[in-house]
């Protein structure tokens, strides 16, 4: 029934929730909002359909500016009586905590609502007391590990939206609609009040769902201090076998939650005290579990817009003292409720827990998989995930690094200790890069230096506290070389960083390294070389340009900590898969010489101080000459000059009049779904294939797709542009609910674009495996078309990222996009692929 899971999840003999009639025939319109302190305060918002209220939990409340895309969290349906309670919901029951009728009114769904919802993108006009006017639901792309449908609630562009003040309801009027109380006049009537039923008496903690005297090798105990980790040895492959389970690897602080009757203590690794540095929700939801007694052991992580955990935002909500982003993912439960469950198998431990972790909030359980490791790994690796931890099905859980569980990553990632740092060349108050070593016998050896990674404000912060533990000589074993100890400031070696790097050179330093954060739960003296290997070969060693960089710790990407070098190290590494898409092609480029944040503007012609590695040639119908690189030198002087996004066109110098590449750019509009984006890249396959053409696939790196077909240059400029436009008009004459061709702003809304314009003479596309200029740090991605359904967004490979997916990747997915090229077919171009 349409209620069953509203009904399952709650005891009414100790909620005031009311349990609801079963839904109707008749179909009404009411709205409501209700404000929700529970785990953490949200704004539940409800619409009325097909007999029951549509809910979804969004998180920071109703934003009023449209560019403002709030998450939406698409939870149970609730019955139509749910629209009126107002109340406290006991402590222990699903969403304990306290609400408030926050608004009310009607709705007008604007098309067909059924339709509308189904397809994931619901448009519709609000009556209420608070909200008012246009409003969009629109349901996003499913990714890994989530159990409920992520929706974002937007603001539609209307005389009563307020951009830039998008909060300005919540702030101004957080008052109940109902009874004009706030949450605090509701929760303070202890011990707890309903305007239904009047007061509610606290009701004893739910029991445990199971028993833990009934588990296999469970023994009674008592709750330890503190049990120290089990740990993951690292080794070069997954292993394989029906023994093993397989966990992603997160990328955040390992904790260990102590519960004791309603106390929770979030310990790290090393058994130090971290419960106030994580705010309240993770505590507080740990605390309503059904146990009296626990130790849960996770990683407490922040999860970029992708779905992916961060350490690098991590590290930057700890300093910003921002907590509303922490997801505490658990793993395994060593105690439970007076026993000690050290011995019982991995399997049932994992059970057990699961049974006591709710769907969705803050925390999450983590799933595992049981198909063969190396089949694991390389789905992780292709998504630049930074490895798996696999783990012996039937083992205890051991304290120390033991091989029941062995971590095989997709990258070098390691803890350096902070030797010394050299300052910024653009602040006075920032460093410009990290000198680091590792512990070996009681000796810090030098491990050579990291250079990017850092954004602004982190970097200003590093300097303050090492200028605190400034010394006057080198605290490594050895004599540096004049070169390893230029401009280098000494400190002692007391702090810890995590950095991710390609590979060891020869004389044992680090290259291409980037810092990720400061690890602070591991003291400086346990820092040693890990001595496994990622789990595959690493990439060859890349070319190494010979063009200078000034200023290479000038940061581009302030918010992601991409500096000049770091983008120069990343263009560095994939060039030997980029050059055929940009070498002795002429280029448009976006130039932000001082980043993202400062002015940027688009370049087609040449500048003064350009680098000479940079060239320019005639251009036979335009006096101004055209920049073309020919090496990788060419891309680094590009880099240099500020170029955060390459264009090229879509021919090369020898055969300028005649392309050999045409571009659908599938660009989606306002409130348009990823999976939309995804169902129209599939069709524009099939239109292409069925004209002839082979299509291959990448991201935008902003917000779309670009399906790509390569010609053999012999039509011109004028017959390419006429094919892709009856492509792009046949989409959106088959389907114009869906597309459109024209790039008209006011006919895009909740469409997505179907752009041909690209492929004109002297118009251009961000080349694969480009930079974006946008906050980020994207990278515009070849992948396959085997691998769509698992990207999430067009915007989730990055500087970062990219490399690691590129090093694992056995197959290159363009690898043979010159040998598919086709003569331009005369027509077709519009037919839809039958059968």
């Amino acid at each position: 029934m349409a209620l069953d899971t509203y009904r399952r999840k709650r005891n009414f003999a100790k909620t005031a929730e009311p349990s609801g009639a079963e839904p109707q025939e008749a179909k009404g319109d009411s709205f409501v909002v209700q404000k929700h302190d529970a785990t953490r305060l949200h704004y539940d918002f409800r619409l009325e359909m097909d007999g029951v209220l549509k809910s979804w939990a969004v998180t920071r409340g109703p934003s009023l500016d449209p560019a403002e895309k709030r998450l939406a969290v698409h939870v149970e349906d609730h019955p139509l009586e749910y629209g009126g309670f107002e109340g406290t919901i006991p402590a222990g029951e699903y969403g304990g905590g306290t609400v408030i009728l926050w608004d009310r009114g009607r709705w007008t769904p604007i098309g067909d609502a059924a339709k509308g919802y189904a397809k994931g993108h619901l448009d519709f006009e609000l009556d209420g007391e608070k909200l008012k006017g246009r409003w969009h639901l629109v349901r996003m792309a499913h990714k890994p590990r989530e159990k409920k449908e992520n929706w974002l609630l937007i603001k539609g562009d209307d005389a009563y939206a307020q951009p830039g003040h998008g909060d300005v309801l919540i702030e101004d009027r957080p008052e109940s609609v109902k009874t004009g109380r706030v949450i605090a006049e509701v929760e303070d009537e202890a011990p707890g009040w309903s305007s239904k039923t009047g007061r509610i008496d606290p009701p004893a903690k739910e029991t445990s769902p199971f028993d833990p005297a009934k588990l296999k090798g469970a023994k009674k105990g008592k709750l330890p201090d503190f049990l120290r980790p089990a740990l993951a040895t690292l080794g070069t492959k997954a292993p394989k076998g029906k023994s093993w389970l397989h966990e992603i690897k997160f990328d955040g602080y390992r904790l260990q939650a102590r519960i004791e009757k309603g106390a929770v203590r979030l310990l790290t690794r090393s058994g130090l005290d971290w419960t106030k540095r994580f705010g309240k929700a993770v505590p507080a939801a740990l605390a309503a579990l059904p146990v009296e007694t626990a130790l849960i052991d996770g990683e407490l992580v922040v999860e970029s817009a992708a779905g992916a955990s961060d350490f690098s935002a991590l590290q930057a909500d700890l300093s910003e003292g921002r907590a509303d982003r922490f997801v505490f993912y658990v793993f395994d439960m060593p105690y439970c409720d007076g026993f000690d469950l050290t011995a019982v198998p991995l399997r049932t431990r994992k059970d057990a827990l699961r049974a006591l972790i709710p769907d969705g909030g803050t925390l999450r359980f983590s799933e595992h998989f049981e198909a063969d490791g190396d089949v694991v790994r390389t789905h992780a690796c292709r998504l630049s995930l930074e490895g798996i931890v696999s783990k012996r099905a039937d083992g205890p859980y051991r304290s120390g690094r033991t091989k029941d569980w062995i971590k095989s990553k997709c990258s070098y990632r390691q803890e350096f200790v902070i030797g010394g740092y050299v300052p910024s060349t653009t602040s006075d108050k920032a460093i410009g890069s990290l000198v680091l070593g590792y512990y070996e016998d009681g000796r810090l050896l030098h491990a050579g230096r990291v250079g990017t990674g850092y954004s602004a404000s982190v970097a200003e912060d590093l300097f303050r506290r090492l200028e605190a533990i400034r010394r006057d000589h080198s605290p490594f074993a050895g004599k540096l070389t004049a070169e390893a100890a230029r401009q280098v400031r000494y400190v002692e070696p007391r702090l810890v960083a995590e950095v991710e790097f390609r590979a060891w050179t020869a004389d044992d330093n680090i290259r291409h390294a980037a810092f990720r954060g400061l690890r602070e739960d591991k003291p400086a003296e346990e820092v040693v070389r890990e001595t496994g290997a990622p789990s595959a070969d690493p990439a060859p060693a890349p070319a190494r340009p010979r063009v200078k960089l000034t200023h290479p710790d000038r940061v581009y990407w302030p918010e992601d900590g991409v500096t000049k070098e770091g983008l120069a190290d990343y263009y560095s590494e994939v060039w030997r898969r980029m050059a055929p898409y940009v070498v002795d092609r002429p280029l448009a480029l976006l130039r932000c010489p001082g980043g993202i944040v400062e002015a940027c503007f688009f370049q087609k012609h040449g500048w003064k101080g350009m680098s000479r590695s940079i060239r320019l040639v005639a251009d036979p119908a335009d006096d101004e000459k055209l920049i073309v690189i020919e090496d990788l030198d060419g891309l680094i002087g590009l880099v240099q000059g500020g170029a955060l996004e390459i264009h090229p066109w879509g021919a090369r110098l020898g055969t300028l009049e005649q392309p050999d590449t045409i571009i659908l750019d599938l660009d989606p509009g306002e409130g348009v779904s990823w999976d939309a984006v995804v169902a129209a890249a599939e069709e524009a396959r099939q239109r292409l294939e069925a004209a002839g053409l082979a299509a291959f696939l990448k991201t935008s790196g902003g917000k779309g797709l670009h399906v790509v077909a390569p010609l053999k240059p012999q039509a011109g400029w004028d017959e390419a542009k006429a094919f892709t436009k009856a492509i792009a008009e046949a989409m959106a004459g088959d389907d114009p609910e869906r597309y459109v061709a024209t790039i008209t702003k006011s006919k895009r809304k909740g469409k997505i674009l179907v752009d041909y314009l690209r492929n004109g003479r002297g118009a251009t596309a961000v080349a694969p495996y480009s930079t974006r200029a946008r906050p980020g740090a994207a990278v515009s991605m070849p992948i396959g078309w085997d691998e769509l359904a698992s990207v999430p967004a067009a915007n989730y490979f990055t500087v970062a990222t990219a490399p690691t997916r590129l090093a694992r990747l056995t197959t290159d997915p363009w690898a043979d996009i010159r040998k598919a090229a086709a003569p331009l077919p005369e027509t077709g171009g519009g037919r839809r692929k039958m059968g």
